[in-house]
């Protein structure tokens, strides 16, 4: 989906989106704010590439790590409603993810991400996706369009 109609979507439903970002670092924020008067519906995101930064800023729990692990279903819950209630927006996006070129192994290659939303009347959505980039910059721009479209799919009409 297009940013432009994310944000006609938030503007007319009075919403607000926030982000917390690994793997993109920023990328979706970006993407957010490329539209003019983006400051109406997006406050900002926080960008938590590391693990210290997801448990001291986003409240993402310790042992999530031991228990699931940094890329999975629960830590992209976990960074989105962390980045919700550090913003109080109406919906929070997340990603983290693997972004190569090194660092797949069994189960998670290279290009998986998982993004998480979470928003209004307890919505709470993970997606695990695979992106098939030939290079870093190309997975992590489309595990950041894949979080955008998320959110447009959860925005109604």
């Amino acid at each position: 989906m297009d940013v432009y109609e994310i944000a006609e979507k938030l503007v007319s439903q009075s919403r607000t989106v926030s982000t917390a970002e690994a793997d993109t670092c920023g990328l979706i924020g970006y993407m957010l704010s490329t539209v003019p008067g983006s400051s109406r519906y997006f406050p900002g995101g926080i960008i938590a590439y590391t693990g210290g930064l997801k448990e001291k800023v986003l409240g993402v729990p310790e042992d999530l790590y031991d228990t699931k692990g940094s890329v999975s279903p629960e830590m992209a819950i976990a960074m989105a409603d962390g980045a919700r209630n550090v913003t109080g927006t109406d919906y929070a996006i997340s990603v983290t993810g693997i972004a190569g070129p090194t660092g797949g192994r069994s189960g998670l290659p290279i290009g998986t991400f998982y993004l998480g939303l979470v928003g209004p009347d307890g919505l709470e959505v993970a997606e695990r996706i695979h992106a098939d980039a030939e290079d870093r910059d190309g997975n992590k721009r489309q595990a950041a369009q894949a979080a955008i479209d998320l959110l447009g799919s959860h925005l109604g009409a």
